[in-house]
């Protein structure tokens, strides 16, 4: 299976994407259960609701930093989209480790959630 990925400048506000066959090569209107999407997002689009809650390892950040630097981003950060705002629960180092290096975008594993999702991921 084929991986996607899109990039988006920093004053992106919205988009849509289509596409005229499945992931598996079925025609267009054949239903498919619809999964995560991998996306490259903006940093600032990324909400990370936990990120007071919880401090990062300073060394692992500065290895992934290394590594990010050398080979690029190996594991994309897993996402929750609610109503057109992303939402970041894990790959905190990862995401830091973006920031730190002065990255305007990050791979993301997209999936989309309802408001009782979210809410769930904030307990």
């Amino acid at each position: 299976m084929a991986n996607l990925v899109l990039k988006f400048p920093n004053n992106l506000k919205s988009f849509s994407v289509s596409a005229s066959a499945s992931s598996n090569g079925s025609p267009p209107g054949v239903h498919q259960s619809k999964g995560p999407v991998i996306l490259e997002l903006p940093l600032d689009r990324i909400r990370r609701p936990l990120m007071r809650t919880r401090a990062n390892d300073p060394q692992k950040v500065k290895e992934l930093m290394e590594s990010i630097s050398e080979i690029g981003l190996q594991v994309p950060i897993d996402v929750l989209e609610v109503d057109g705002e992303y939402y970041g629960f894990s790959g905190c180092h990862r995401y830091e480790a973006h920031q730190k290096l002065g990255l305007p975008t990050i791979r993301c594993k997209v999936r989309r959630g309802t408001k009782e999702t979210l809410r769930h991921h904030l307990r």
